[in-house]
């Protein structure tokens, strides 16, 4: 008799043995057996991570030439590669029963080797992480690519004293006992030395500093002698906002050491943070006299003059030579003169080619010297020249470099075509005359200046003062937009010696002034500036080219000395704190159609500097005395612009590490040392929005609250369902939207999350309190951990990013204790991050 089985059953008795098998096969993934190979001429075989975020495979470069590396989801970016040189489609990448891991090329040469045959290496493991181990006796590591990194470090991996990255010419180091990271040409030459920020003490002797970057974007460095969590010296742009993104740091083949991100799958890599600013500045970016500069916004190679040519017509990255070698001249050698270009000197060059002398001796002493090739000569004030002998000169020319430089070459010199006569030439077949370039040229701008001229003699004819201070606010103000300078003495006499006070805030005094053309302006008397008359300049001139209708245009300038003023457009109704909080009962109410167009136009105006302007702009100090009303009383932002202002260590990436804020309004990654970004000023913003729907302090604390301050009992109330308690009282009687303080206190609610990756973009904002985009139920905002008063304040986060976390997060392990294949770093990495993200979740109440 023949037992049938039904389908069903067979399953059921099946099923134990397909979840061992299923379990025998994840704990298999990431694992590699010995004499496992891989070939490149078949790039989809990989030996991938347990949940194949990361393999190790080859690449293609090109059609002939791959490269064996392990790779993020996606294949970008190679985090390690093996070896240092590309390989032919017959290279393969064997797992030898010996325990040697090597790369062969089609000749069947070695390329590389990890050189642990015989060490008792028995199977190899790729890492969730991307870290590949060659194990022996099952668990013990043998060798670790984190251990021997190549020009990439990842979150989890431990980069020591010690360690070099490398990419082409250029290397990556942290240096012993100081903890500095320093980027070097050639090995030789230092062109970035950053060391602990000056919070620390510079004296400080480190034990065995170690440098890490979280998945989170932040770069710490770590020693037993730095707080718990390390020192933070670096942040990617878009800290903490996509868990599912790798950060990563990475040493480029341009010099330049970068934060990059990658989402996952994605394939590309975006650049969140640089370490120097100025890629001109990278020593030999443009090889051996070479000249770097910049067209609109990328840097361009070229060579001193025509007396040189490039070295590879296809790379003017090369470097360029001389047609004639200085020693081979037919004539006698010359030196040619190129304004505004410095010739870079780092050390060790700057003790022995650095010397006091004039600007003639700069020039004469090299041409007359068999061991001078060139020279620069400081036009600071300095009197400084170098000297520099013959090997590499790298060269960066600049209209804002106070420098000239020469280079010496055989007469006659022959310059560099000025780019426009490159542009004609290149357009256009045509010999263009002269004169008619002249006259196409001049003759508008004649025709320009005397409508101009006209102008301002119409419209200041019967000034009592012609020709003064009315004529160039006239003259610029109407014709350019750009912003005006004026003397101290003219707004001290604007403002009857600043006799009429319209407020004071944390950037300085506010005074009433009349220009004498009978502008009302608001003058506002900076304090604590701590940038240069250059630099100032810059900024100013950053703010006023800043225009939109709900922010404060800002008229003109004062630097004379040391006083440092700027001159607004006045606002005839103040600031909104005197309609929100009044000192009377009887003063003005403002409606509710008022408040919602004030927080509507302070959003949009937010919005602008944030995702409009070329240049993200953080505004760090969003509360009520900054949003002021004009005769309409529609709302414009002021103050913007001005944390740069107040202190220059900022950033160029959207990101301030020392700032000015004020208590009440400040995000919680203040007091957490984190990273202050554009997410902060959406936590502020959210502070106000509830003031205008309320009519109350967000600090304020009464009976009626419960003794709790009044955000945290406004969300208590909502969650009841009672909007009209959280409602302005005055506006009880009044005809009032409810729908639409529904929407605002919902608003304010998403904008002070405690995680700045929950908190809406200010565009979002907008789009929310227009109804346009739907609102779904915030979350409680827990971490409102600001004090109770609402005056002004300096936070400064010059010290470690994470040196306030609870003393349960372990330290990564140092240089002594990494020589286990790098693994110790793991489980610390992952409580550090998950420490900074309880810090934001902690609560006094």
């Amino acid at each position: 008799m023949i037992l049938q089985i039904q389908p069903i059953f067979l399953s059921l008795l099946l099923l134990p043995v397909l979840l061992l098998l299923s379990a025998e096969e994840a704990a298999a993934a990431g694992t590699i057996s010995p004499g496992s190979t891989l070939y490149a001429s078949d790039t989809t075989k990989t030996w991938p991570s347990p949940s194949s975020a990361f393999s190790l495979g080859f690449l293609p470069q090109s059609s002939a030439s791959f490269i064996a590396a392990i790779f993020y989801s996606g294949g970008v970016p190679a985090i390690w590669t093996v070896g240092s040189t590309p390989v032919d489609s017959a290279a393969s990448l064997q797992f030898l029963s010996n325990g040697n891991l090597r790369l062969l090329n089609g000749t069947g040469q070695t390329v590389w080797e990890s050189g642990t045959a015989g060490a008792g290496v028995t199977s190899a493991s790729l890492s969730d992480s991307g870290e590949l181990v060659l194990l022996g006796n099952g668990t013990d590591p043998v060798w670790s690519s984190f251990q021997h990194p190549t020009d990439t470090v990842v979150p989890f991996q431990n980069f020591t004293a010690g360690m070099v990255l490398r990419s082409g010419f250029y290397s990556f180091r942290l240096e012993n006992a100081t903890g500095n990271r320093t980027l070097r040409w050639n090995d030789t030459i230092i062109y970035y030395n950053q060391g602990l920020n000056s919070s620390f003490d510079s004296n400080l002797t480190l034990a065995s500093p170690s440098l890490g970057i979280q998945n989170i974007g932040i770069v710490s460095i770590y020693d037993p002698k730095l707080p718990v969590g390390g020192a933070f010296v670096a942040y990617s742009n878009d800290y903490a906002e996509n868990r599912d993104t790798l950060r990563y740091l990475r040493l480029a083949d341009d010099g330049n050491l970068r934060i990059y991100s990658s989402d996952k799958g994605s394939g590309t890599s975006v650049i969140r943070w640089a370490a120097v600013e100025d890629q001109c500045q990278v020593f030999g970016y443009c090889g051996n006299l070479g000249i770097c500069s910049y067209n609109d916004t990328s840097p361009i190679c070229e060579c001193p003059s025509q007396n040189f040519e490039l070295v590879d017509p296809k790379d003017s990255r090369k470097g360029c030579k001389r047609k004639v070698e200085t020693e081979d001249c037919p004539g006698n050698a010359t030196m040619l003169d190129m304004e505004n270009t410095l010739f870079l000197t780092y050390p060790p060059e700057t003790e022995s080619q650095i010397f006091s002398i004039g600007i003639s001796g700069c020039r004469s002493n090299c041409l007359v010297s068999s061991t001078c090739d060139a020279s620069t000569s400081l036009s600071d004030g300095t009197g400084m020249c170098y000297l520099k002998t013959p090997g590499f000169i790298s060269g960066y020319q600049s209209p804002a470099l106070p420098s000239t430089s020469y280079v010496k070459v055989c007469s006659p010199v022959v310059s560099n075509p000025p780019p426009s006569a490159q542009v004609v030439g290149k357009s256009s077949g045509l010999r263009m005359h002269p004169w008619v370039v002249a006259l196409v040229v001049i003759g508008p701008i004649l025709v320009l200046v005397v409508v101009e001229g006209s102008f301002w003699w119409w419209c200041c004819r019967n000034s009592p003062k012609f020709g003064g201070l009315s004529a160039q606010y006239a003259l610029l103000e109407y014709a350019s937009g750009a912003p005006v300078q004026f003397t101290y003495k003219e707004l001290q006499r604007a403002t009857k010696g600043f006799r009429e006070k319209l407020g004071e805030g944390g950037f300085g005094a506010v005074y009433r002034g009349i220009l004498t053309n009978k502008t009302v302006v608001a003058v506002k008397q900076l304090e604590g500036i701590e940038q240069g008359e250059k630099q100032f300049r810059m900024e100013v001139a950053t703010i006023s080219s800043t225009h939109h209708l709900n922010l404060v245009r800002l008229i003109g300038f004062c630097s004379e000395g040391r006083h440092r003023l700027l001159v607004y457009e006045f606002m005839k109704n103040g600031s909104l704190d005197n309609f929100l909080f009044p000192l009377e009962e009887s003063e003005k109410v403002l409606n509710w159609e008022y408040r919602f167009n004030v927080a509507l136009g302070t959003a949009r105006g937010i919005t602008y500097l944030h995702e409009e302007c070329r240049d993200c702009i953080v505004h760090c100090d969003i509360k009520p005395e900054n949003i002021l009303l004009d005769e309409n009383y529609a709302a414009k932002v002021s103050d913007f612009g001005l944390a740069k202002l107040i202190n220059q260590k900022d950033h160029r990436y959207r990101t301030l590490t020392s700032v000015r804020g004020t208590r009440g309004y400040l995000a919680p990654e203040w007091l957490a040392n984190l990273p202050i970004t554009s997410k902060s000023d959406i936590y502020s913003y959210g502070m106000v929005l509830l003031e205008i729907v309320s009519g109350r302090r967000n600090f304020e604390v009464s009976a009626e609250t419960n003794r709790k301050k009044f955000s945290v009992w406004a969300y208590e109330e909502f969650e009841k369902g009672n909007v009209k308690g959280i409602l302005d009282r005055r506006l009880v009687d009044q005809e009032v939207d409810m729908e639409q303080v529904a929407r605002a206190i919902q608003v304010s609610f998403w904008c002070t999350q405690e995680q700045p990756s929950q908190r809406p973009m200010m565009g979002k904002v907008v789009q929310m309190l227009e109804g346009i985009t739907e609102i779904e139920k915030p979350p409680a905002p827990k971490a409102m951990v600001e004090g109770f008063n609402g005056t002004s304040m300096n936070v400064s986060s010059n010290t470690s990013a994470l040196s306030t976390i609870a003393a349960s997060a372990p330290a990564p392990s140092s240089s002594s204790s990494s020589q286990t294949a790098g693994t110790s770093l793991h489980a610390s990495g992952k409580n550090i991050e998950r420490a900074s993200s309880s810090l934001l979740r902690s609560s006094p109440y």
